[in-house]
């Protein structure tokens, strides 16, 4: 339930601040005065779409903050805790701001949050019903909606709609499969022969770089076996080898050690030096032995490189590319040869899922066909309090295109004279008729809940309705606050005259700017306003009579 609203630089509101009740609150004033700036404002914490044009002349941003009543709603709990937001004392602070660039930021709890939360916590909050929602119920679509909430069946929704994406994306993926297969076709034999070629090169990776080694080996034996040749000389070979002069120097270290034990040490070093160009004397004379010139090879590891040349421009930069490139190769013919039994799986897919999908959309039909009978029954009833007694009002349940909401299609069809065939609300029913049939409608979906009170808006549902029915949309206005906390939007007295609390909205001048204000008026206040709906401009002593007995008519 809505406690408290405040609006701050909203269309032609400076600053509002508008206490709420339990029961039903109704605003009136002056046409343009500004009463559906309040609704629209709400929308904005119910998460209705902002717009920058909204702000107020001269200012940077308008703020919308709602305090709404939360106690025991388990729902709205579970919403803030999966939010990580708290609410403790069983009310909730909501705001919304529109900056002048035209993003706009909301606030649960004075935390930052999406506006999809703003959305999600909207129908445990609030719902708003305005002369666009008249027109909705022209909509097979809202239509349908409407009987799906009143028959309450949402699980079954949930599942047919999860089912129906399986249905039509295993078709998708059917048809897809389907129509690139020839294409698939034609590129097989591109596909083997690029296969055959490059399994038949027998590639390994890291192959080219040993081949290019060797290359340069076979290409430069001369200059190597000159160079490793002076390199065995002067390790090991020469008169004046290093070897040669290592041991002369070590019979020398020999002599000094004996007089001067200090220097043991370098002999270790000394041998250990040796031993060292031993070595590299034995690798390389073992180098030397290798090394022969090999043309037949180097004509072999030329025409080996040569291929892999030709591979890579045709199939990557490098022998790994080739490589992933045969894999890929692999992968698209496996996918032809298995295409045939990758189709059957599809189609036994889709088949399993249309199965289910008629099964869960025939327990839809029957849920639906027997709402509908309890929904007729029930808007008959309430249209018969709404001066319509006469009023048939049938809901059909005709096949439709599988979707994810079923195989069903709703229409709404009324018939307001006695002796017509019921037909389709917009070609049968006037302005007044359509705000009472959803009015009816309204009073049938909105059931009780065991926690707070949600906040029904109704913004001049008493469009195109006058006389007796003007009462009769009181009195369900008055039935549906019983439950409810109902705000209201009207221009008639008739309905005013119901309120529980009343408020008057008008545009005064402050500063040399227009200024929207709200007042709530207190018992003579309203009889007043009432008045004044009843005489015009003029406030006459029959008005006031007039408004007096109104107002105890409403209470009988």
């Amino acid at each position: 339930m809505l406690q408290e609203l405040v609006v701050e630089n909203y269309a032609v509101v400076d600053r509002l601040r508008i206490r709420f009740h339990p029961g039903l609150n109704l605003l009136t004033g002056e046409t343009g005065s500004g009463k559906s700036i309040v609704v629209d404002a709400l929308g904005l914490l119910l998460g209705a779409r902002a717009s920058a044009e909204m702000i107020r002349t001269g200012e940077s941003r308008a703020h919308v903050a709602g305090i709404f009543d939360v106690r025991d709603s388990q729902p709205i709990r579970r919403l803030l805790e999966t939010a990580g937001i708290e609410s403790d004392d069983g009310e909730l602070l909501v705001e919304r701001e529109i900056l002048a660039g035209g993003k706009s930021r909301a606030f649960v709890g004075s935390r930052p949050v999406a506006v999809s939360l703003l959305k999600d916590l909207a129908p445990f909050l609030g719902d708003i019903h305005g002369q666009h929602d008249q027109q909705l119920l022209f909509s097979p679509e809202a239509q349908r909606d409407m009987l799906d909430a009143f028959a309450a069946h949402r699980d079954s929704l949930d599942r047919a709609a999860a089912i129906f994406e399986q249905w039509r994306s295993a078709a998708s993926d059917l048809e897809s499969l389907q129509r690139s297969e020839q294409e698939k076709l034609r590129m097989l034999d591109l596909w083997s022969f690029q296969r055959k070629e490059i399994e038949a090169a027998a590639l390994e990776a890291g192959e080219e770089v040993s081949l290019e080694n060797e290359r340069r080996v076979l290409q430069n034996v001369q200059r190597l076996e000159e160079a490793a040749s002076t390199a065995y000389t002067a390790v090991y070979d020469g008169p004046e080898s290093a070897l040669s002069l290592t041991h002369t120097a070590g019979k020398k270290i020999d002599e000094l050690c004996r007089i001067d034990s200090s220097l043991e040490g370098l002999r270790e070093h000394l041998k250990t030096a040796g031993l060292s160009l031993q070595e590299v004397s034995y690798a390389l004379r073992d180098y030397l032995s290798r090394l022969e010139a090999n043309p037949p090879r180097l004509e072999e590891i030329e025409g080996r490189l040569a291929a892999l040349d030709r591979l890579k421009r045709k199939y990557g930069h490098s022998i790994a590319d080739v490589l992933a490139f045969l894999e890929d190769v692999r992968r698209q013919i496996a996918s032809v040869e298995q295409a045939g039994e990758r189709m059957e799986a599809l189609k036994a897919a889709q088949q399993r899922y249309s199965s289910e999908f008629e099964k869960l959309a025939a327990v839809l039909t029957a849920a639906r066909t027997a709402a509908a009978r309890k929904l007729e029954k029930r808007v008959e009833a309430e249209l018969a309090q709404l001066s319509m007694e006469r009023t048939v009002f049938r809901v059909r349940i005709s096949p439709a295109p599988w979707s994810p909401e079923g195989a069903d299609q709703i229409d709404f069809l009324v018939s307001p004279n006695l002796g017509e065939e019921p037909r389709p609300l917009e070609k049968v029913a006037s302005g007044g008729e359509i705000s009472r049939i959803a009015l009816a409608l309204k009073t049938c979906l909105a059931v009780p809940s065991s926690g707070p009170q949600r906040t029904l808006v109704f913004d001049e549902v008493d469009a195109g309705v006058g006389g007796s029915a003007a009462e009769g949309v009181g009195r369900r206005l008055k039935k549906l606050a019983a439950a409810n906390q109902v705000l209201c939007v009207t221009h008639l007295p008739q309905l005013a005259s119901f309120a529980d609390h009343h408020y008057l909205v008008e545009k005064r001048e402050s500063k040399g700017r227009t200024v929207a204000q709200v007042e709530e008026l207190d018992g003579a206040a309203r009889t007043r306003e009432i008045g004044r709906m009843l005489s015009g401009q003029k406030l006459t002593p029959e008005a006031l009579k007039n408004a007096e007995q109104l107002i105890k008519m409403s209470l009988a």
